[in-house]
């Protein structure tokens, strides 16, 4: 260490004119030697590179003080592309020759103390070359510090500035200081770097943690000599590794190799002597972009004359996109869009008049990227030249699409305030909306966003607001939402239903959307939305659809552990079970994520569900629920997930809510793809309730005057009827949608108006002419890169770019058979044959480029993944439609068909050329050709298929795989084991044959291996792959057409081609006679009958000869009545052994299904054939045909083959034995003889319980189905409309599920035809509202309310209470209970103009409609304009009015029903309560408080009296009571009220009957002024202290001075 020591001292402490930097003495010039040499590629030898090399002296002189030159001489350009490291670098001498100029440039540079500072150059060099100059300069960047030989620090560098360590050591022998310094490129604190199309992304920290997928790294080893004045550099090797995979790095990663030598060879005495211009300030060491960022890496394009090149781009898509698209249409596509990225705006304009007609430039445009886009799209849409729709369109897409800047903002903000966007309702909701999303991804790449950014959509927000429009508000929350602006937070909050705020009386959806739109926000700020959410979650007011939506966004924020716990808590003691279900399903399926970046969510909601518990695990699927599911690889870094979201209200049969989303993870990132979510609140309401209801005057203020007397009513929310759907797109709102019954009522309307009639009437005049077509449609999916520089000063790129064009020409030809008159109607179309003749040509081509390497304008050296998907699928059909005669028929006619029809090729090369000489490009495939080892391609050939129709199994794929001509190309070793070297390349090849349509298809794989010592993903995927598949005509058996005919009606036995009687036996020599059937009689066929007719005639058709026959039979034949009887009684009380009298009810012998051929009574119904017509007029194909006797109740349809020889058919049989029982058999096989199943289900009664039995048993089946074939009974007992007994037996066991719970009523007294309505549509209504209803009733003095809770109602006398009513504004209806002082009971029903009263006298129940009383012989009654109905039910009366929300009020002298159709529930009131589902929070009082006791309960619900004089004979009053003794609470004597409201007599009375109720009590000290009336009067606002009994009165007498 002394030689160091004694070098240092020398270097650092011999005076003040010495310093510890290198040094170059003023009128000396330095000469280096320089190369540069980047390499990138897979890092195994003899695989294939790509790169560039760099050489030249440099020379350094000094020009000022600190201020240096710097020039190049001899400099050299090579070019690389080859099979490393054998293959040699090839000089870019033309290149070298259109660079010297600027190369041979000197520069001048600030450096002091080994730091670069300022750099100066003329503005003729680009910047790209002064990259190289700043590369070089790097080399020289040095910070030694005196008095440390190992240190860290962050230095500036080309790449920013960095992490980088220092080490010092001494050579002692040459006397030379030794330097090294390493950066790490993975830790900078400023790093140089562009992403584009990675702003959707979110990144996962913690998947990067054990394995990053970019690493990169340089070394710098300097040898130094001290010197007088300083350090002198001999020698500076440079070695710099970037790696990357998009696989965790143990499955390889490729890289980017980059050295540098710089050589010390002297010194001279001439200066570098500066050009004649002016040199200006060019930044500092820092590399700055360029034009790489219009430079795709795909190809290089040299652009002379930008306007005609797009031109000629545009003529040579267009050429050859006519028939089908051609394989390099996606190339020329990236061309096209380069080209117009260096378009100016004037050359756009000229090609914009030349190809307006074109869709390829309007699709094009956006994918410019630049603000140049949107400004060419606002100007051509301003000037009329873009209709909305294409306007729409280009604006969603150029909003995605360009990248974010200042410029582009400031766009889109005065797009938004253009007045011609904001009077279209559909572009402003697209502009808006891509404010906010072009706001999100231009902060993307800042730490702080400017606040002003987002202000003005804030400050619309606040004038929608102020104004009260809601869907301006909406629309103002989805752009907050879009743009995830944390300053938004502000405004957001106004509009939240937290207490206290005006926003608490905004509309429910406005305050979903709100919710909603935090959740950008919180991927940006996830505390401050922690705490929020959970504020909301923990609210209990508000609504349970909000706080669901809240949970959703508080799980957007990956909440710690605490935080969850906190919410386990929480549900604990949750009393809204939609809630508590909906938490615990969240925090249940997040249980089960197995990707990285919800780890530690999945871990925290591990532990909240152990301390739930199971319990909510048992909630059906009435309950909401949230799903995550997803499926993650570590290695490959790659995963999906899909969530879905499914928010219930009240258990209604739709829900209220639903959200599906999909996400993606791939190299370290996550990004939600898809979403979409929809509302359906009120949609059931829209289309079941009646919206036609009387707005009675009356009506509405008899009901309010009711109402009015309960102690402080509270209305529920009037939820307007409407739907919603938006879709979101990587986290973006693209579009959404209101729905509501006026937006249907206008579809309707535009629909069914006059100019659709003539629109049509126009399209089929067209068709009649002869139309063609041709649609072409390119796509810029996918255009990810990321830019950054190398240590040499030129710039790496990783990109990945997908581009797809999809063309089809359509050619149509339609004709009738008769001439249409001028202004034809739909009814001349279904009175003629209809021919129409289409040919389409779809094709498409898709390209996908991964691309690693140096990408420039003037250069590129890069390696290439391309995956090439190109599919073209001809086709030519012929339709016929004759609606009188039944008929239609479709023809596919034989077309060329390309081979292969469907290909996808994948290659990776190394490409390596320059924009001076392009037809000097060098491109080497990855794979050298010599280490191919192809294995042995000797093709064994195996029968996939079995030619025997020996099952069903193999009958259903001999339909259509035979296995005559399959072969399968594999590989060898798959069937014989044998030691050979590491495969490298492999071809399959799997065909198959379909003998029935005379086709066979082939599917060929051929893979060569980029093979490694390691079996891992990265080189898997640099393979050369394809596949390929083809379909072609089978060799020698020549296809004219396929056809399929339908065939409806009595013609429909003429259509069939082969005598299908599953009963006769086949025999050889009988082809000619089946093609002949149409001339022949069928054979007669024996059937069981007591008196059977024959004919022997002969007929002249078919049809004719079934159609007599079936005359005959059905006057002349009788079904035997021998069969076993059903064990189970009629459902409806009706025998099991019908009556024989009745033919069509009548019993047959089961065990003679298909022994009776039904097509030798009837014809068919319709018949179907599918079939192929050969050269040779062979038969191939398939008949179906379906018959149907009414008479006997009988249906049969069979399956045939037309070949002649092929016997297999399919045979199904149906007969209605009764009313309640019907059998099936389904036989295949040879003439359906082969195997058969038979099916029985019957309905009957169990004990006095509805059932239905199905029984199941085979006879002959397949050996692949013996194992699950043997006889099954499934027993379902109805023991109520909501429960079900199941009983399941095998031979082996049963299986019995008793009181099973149904998400919807059993209608079963409707279904025996006693539904209260003729209409078929009204009884279609009436039973879907009876199938989703609630159920409230009363059995002696126990109720059970909507939600199935049971109380004991304790009812006062002579005092209505209300049992049930609709507690919206609109009233609809209302049902009032009282017990008179004979303890009979009265129900009122208020509903639409009139009152109803029900009652009951000794005998009979007494119905009265305005007073007035309806005899019981006079009913049924109906409503003069309502759809209301009374009419009797058993021993009762029932009042039904569905479409108001009542379904049914059933009232007898011993019992009553309320029942309420489903789109209410949620939305009532009363005894019987709200019907949501919410059992813990039954007992509502009708100011919204909840209370423990029931009777109090039921008596806060009484219609107290004023006075004495009323009408009603109650005499009690609902009044807050005092505790009788004063309690000490919180250590002061206080006095304490009731705040909830106690029965009492009025003034005046005094009780007779009594009965105690635990009520809540709110105590005060005694000095208060709670005495005060004031006080006493609001103390049911107030909270409870206690909880003690209170003496409720049931019953008054009242003396002369009650007033």
């Amino acid at each position: 260490m002394r030689g160091l020591v004694l070098a240092l001292s020398l270097v650092f402490v011999a005076g003040h004119s010495q310093n510890s930097a290198p040094h170059f003495d003023a009128g000396k010039t330095y000469v280096y030697k320089y190369e540069a040499l980047l390499l990138g590629g897979l890092p195994e030898k003899g695989l294939a590179r790509a790169g560039l090399k760099i050489s030249s002296k440099v020379l350094i002189s000094s020009a000022d003080q600190n201020i240096y030159m710097l020039k190049l001489l001899e400099p050299e350009i090579y070019e690389y592309s080859g099979f490393w490291p054998k293959d040699r670098l090839i000089p870019a001498t033309k290149l070298t020759s259109a660079l010297a100029a600027q190369l041979l440039t000197p520069i001048k540079f600030e450096y002091n103390n080994g730091t670069v500072g300022k750099i100066f150059a003329p503005d003729e060099i680009s910047t790209m070359v002064l990259n190289i100059y700043r590369g070089i300069l790097n080399v020289f960047q040095l910070n030694i510090k005196k008095t440390h030989t190992v240190y860290e620090l962050q230095e500036a560098g080309v790449q920013g500035v960095c992490k980088t360590l220092y080490a010092i050591s001494e050579d002692e022998q040459a006397e030379r200081i030794l330097l090294t310094k390493t950066r790490d490129l993975n830790d900078c604190q400023e790093k140089v770097v562009k992403d584009i199309g990675l702003a959707y992304t979110e990144k996962c920290p913690k998947c990067q943690q054990d394995s990053k997928n970019l690493r990169g790294a340089t070394a710098y080893n300097y040898v130094l000599k001290p010197a007088a004045h300083g350090i002198l550099i001999l020698e500076a090797a440079v070695n710099e590794l970037i790696q990357f995979s998009p696989f965790a790095e143990i499955n390889g990663a490729a890289q980017m190799e980059t050295k540098q030598s710089l050589v010390f060879i002297g010194t001279q005495t001439i200066p570098i002597v500066p050009v004649v211009a002016q040199y200006v300030h060019r930044g500092s060491l820092k590399y700055e972009f360029s034009t790489e960022l219009l430079q795709t890496p795909i190809q290089l394009i040299k652009i002379t004359n930008v306007q005609a090149q797009i031109g000629d781009v545009l003529n040579h898509l267009l050429a050859h996109t006519v028939e089908s698209v051609h394989e390099d249409a996606p190339l020329k596509l990236l061309e096209l869009i380069q080209l117009l990225r260096v378009a100016r705006f004037e050359d756009l304009e000229r090609i914009w008049s030349q190809y307006r007609t074109q869709p390829w430039l309007l699709d094009t445009i956006p994918a410019i990227g630049s603000p140049a886009a949107l400004k060419f799209i606002k100007v051509k849409y301003l000037a009329d030249d873009l209709t909305v729709s294409e306007a729409a369109q280009a604006f969603i897409a150029s909003v995605h699409m360009v990248t974010a800047s200042a410029e582009a903002i400031k766009l889109v903000k005065a797009l938004a305030g253009n007045n011609k966007i904001v009077e279209n309702p559909v572009l402003r909701k697209i502009v808006l909306l891509g404010f906010g999303t072009m706001i999100s991804k231009y902060c993307v790449e800042l730490d702080v966003c400017p606040a002003e950014l987002i202000k003005p959509i804030q400050d619309l927000l606040a004038v929608a607001v102020a104004k009260d429009e809601t869907e301006d508000i909406i629309l103002l929350l989805k752009a907050l939402g879009n743009a995830g602006h944390p300053s938004s937070l502000k405004s957001i909050i106004k509009i939240l239903p937290i207490h206290g705020t005006p926003a608490v009386s905004l509309p429910m959806r406005v305050h979903a959307d709100a919710i909603l739109a935090l959740r950008n926000i919180a991927k940006k700020e996830p505390r401050m939305i922690q705490e929020l959410a959970l504020q909301l979650y923990m609210d209990k007011a508000l609504h349970p659809e909000l706080r669901m939506l809240s949970c959703i966004v508080l799980f957007e924020t990956r909440p710690p552990m605490g935080l969850v716990t906190t919410l386990a808590n929480i549900v604990k003691t949750e009393k809204n079970m939609q809630v508590a279900s909906f938490t615990y399903s969240h925090m249940k399926s997040m249980t089960r994520s197995t990707a990285v970046i919800h780890a530690s969510v999945a871990a925290a909601c591990k532990v909240a569900v152990k301390i739930l518990g199971p319990k909510l695990d048992r909630l059906n699927l009435h309950f909401s629920k949230a799903i995550h599911m997803d499926i993650y690889n570590n290695p490959l870094m790659l995963g999906a997930a899909a969530s879905a979201f499914c928010i219930n209200d009240a258990a209604t049969i739709l829900p209220r809510s639903i959200v599906a989303k999909t996400s993606a993870y791939l190299a370290g990132a996550a990004a939600d793809v898809l979403e979409v979510g929809v509302r359906t609140e009120g949609l059931q309401e829209v289309f079941m309730k009646n919206h036609a209801l009387i707005d009675n005057v009356d009506r509405i203020t008899k009901m309010r005057r009711v109402i009015k007397a309960l102690s402080h009513w509270k209305a529920l929310p009037n939820s307007t009827p409407l739907a919603s759907v938006y879709v979101k797109f990587f986290g973006q709102e693209i579009a959404f949608a209101n729905i509501d019954k006026v937006l249907i009522d206008q579809f309707i309307a535009l629909t069914s108006g006059p100019s659709v009639g003539v629109m049509v009437r126009n399209a089929i005049k067209a068709l009649l002419s002869g139309a063609s077509s041709h649609f072409a449609k390119p796509l810029l999916a996918t255009e990810v890169r990321r830019i950054m520089p190398t240590a040499a000063g030129l710039p790496m790129e990783l990109s990945l770019f997908t581009t797809a064009v999809a063309a089809a020409a359509i050619q149509v030809n339609a004709m009738v058979t008769t001439s249409l008159p001028e202004n034809f109607h739909l009814i001349h179309l279904l009175r003629t044959d209809i021919k129409i003749e289409t040919e389409i040509k779809p094709s498409v081509a898709v390209n996908t480029f991964a691309v690693m390497g140096v990408n420039t304008a003037i250069l590129q050296a890069t390696v290439l993944c391309r995956a090439k998907l190109n599919s073209f699928v001809p086709a030519k059909i012929v339709a016929r439609l004759n609606i009188n005669e039944g008929n239609f028929k479709v023809e596919v006619l034989p077309v060329f068909m390309p081979e292969p029809i469907a290909a996808v090729h994948v290659e990776t090369v190394a490409v390596a050329r320059n924009i001076e000489d392009l037809a000097a490009a060098r491109i080497t495939p990855i794979i050298p050709a010599k280490v191919l080892h192809p294995i042995s391609r000797e093709i064994p050939k195996y029968d996939i298929f079995s030619s025997a129709a020996s099952s069903l199994v193999s009958f259903l794929t001999l339909s259509f795989m035979k296995s005559k001509s399959s072969e399968v190309y594999q590989d060898v070793a798959a069937t014989i084991t044998i030691v050979r070297p590491k495969q490298f390349q492999f071809v399959k090849k799997y065909c198959a044959t379909a003998l029935a349509i005379g086709l066979t298809g082939c599917i060929k794989l051929t893979t060569e291996n980029a093979v490694s010592s390691r079996d891992v993903a990265l080189y898997k995927l640099a393979a050369k792959r394809s596949i390929s598949l083809s379909i072609k005509s089978i060799d020698g058996e020549e296809i004219e057409r396929w056809e399929m005919e339908v065939q409806i009606g009595p013609k429909a036995a003429e259509k069939l081609i082969k005598h299908i009687n599953p009963s006769e036996e086949i025999v050889e020599g009988r082809q000619g006679l089946m093609k002949l059937k149409k001339l022949l009689v069928p054979r007669q066929r024996n059937v069981s009958s007591s008196s059977s007719s024959s004919s022997s005639s002969s007929s002249s058709s078919f049809s004719s000869r079934v159609s007599n026959k079936a005359r005959k039979l059905s006057s002349s034949r009788a079904v035997s009545s021998s069969s076993s009887a059903s064990s189970l009684a009629s459902l409806f009380g009706v025998s099991s052994s019908s009556s024989s009298s009745s033919s069509r009810l009548s019993k047959v012998n089961t065990s003679g299904l298909f022994n009776t051929f039904l097509g030798n009574e009837v014809a068919p119904i319709f018949a179907i054939i599918f079939r192929a017509i050969r050269a040779d007029k062979e038969m191939m194909g398939y008949e179906l045909a379906v018959y149907l006797n009414k008479l006997t109740s009988r249906l049969q349809i069979i399956l045939a083959a037309l070949a002649a020889d092929d016997t297999f058919k399919i045979c199904a049989e149906g007969v209605l034995l009764s009313k309640h029982k019907v059998t099936a058999k389904l036989a295949w096989g040879a003439e359906c003889k082969q195997y058969n199943t038979m099916i029985t289900a019957e309905t009957g009664l169990l004990g006095q319980s509805p059932a239905a039995r199905l029984r199941v048993a085979w006879d002959g089946v397949p050996s692949e189905l013996k194992h699950y074939a043997t006889k099954y009974e499934t027993l379902l007992v109805a023991t109520s409309d909501r429960t079900i007994d199941l009983i399941w037996k095998t031979p082996t066991r049963t299986v019995y599920k008793l009181a099973l719970h149904l998400p919807i009523s059993l209608p079963l007294n409707e279904i025996q035809g006693l539904t209260p309505f003729d209409g078929f549509a009204d009884k279609v209504h009436y039973l879907l509202a009876q199938a989703g209803s609630a159920e409230c009733s009363v059995v002696r003095d126990t109720l059970t309310t909507f939600n199935n809770r049971r109380y004991k109602n304790e009812m006062p006398l002579s005092c209505y209470q209300v049992l049930a009513q609709d507690c919206t504004d609109e009233l609809k209806f209302m049902v009032l209970m009282k017990k008179d002082h004979n303890e009979q009971k009265h129900i009122n029903v208020k509903i639409s103009d009139i009152d109803i009263d029900l009652y009951s006298n000794i005998t009979d129940v007494i119905v009265k409609v305005n007073g007035m009383e309806i005899p019981i012989s006079n009913l049924p009654h109906h409503h003069l304009k309502a759809k209301i109905q009374i009419r009797p039910k058993g021993k009762g009366i029932s009042v039904y009015a569905p479409s108001q929300g009542l379904q049914e009020v059933y009232f007898d002298k011993n019992s009553w029903t309320v029942k309420v159709v489903d789109w209410m529930k949620g939305k009532t009131c009363g005894l019987c309560g709200m019907a949501d589902g919410e059992v813990r929070q039954e007992y509502r009082t009708p100011n919204g408080r909840l209370t423990k006791h029931a009777v109090s309960y039921a008596h806060s619900w009484v219609l107290p009296a004023l006075n004495c004089s009323d009408t009603t004979e109650c005499r009690m009053k609902l009044e807050s009571v005092p505790l009788e003794r004063q309690v000490n609470i919180h250590g002061q004597e206080s006095r304490c009220y009731s705040v909830e409201p106690v029965l009492r007599c009025l003034q005046g009375c005094f009780p007779v009957r009594t009965t105690a109720v635990t009520i809540g009590f709110h105590c005060r000290p005694i000095d208060s002024d709670l005495n005060c009336p004031e006080s006493v009067s609001s103390i049911n606002n107030k909270s409870v202290d206690l909880r003690e009994k209170a003496e409720a009165h049931l019953a008054c007498s009242c003396t002369a001075q009650c007033a």
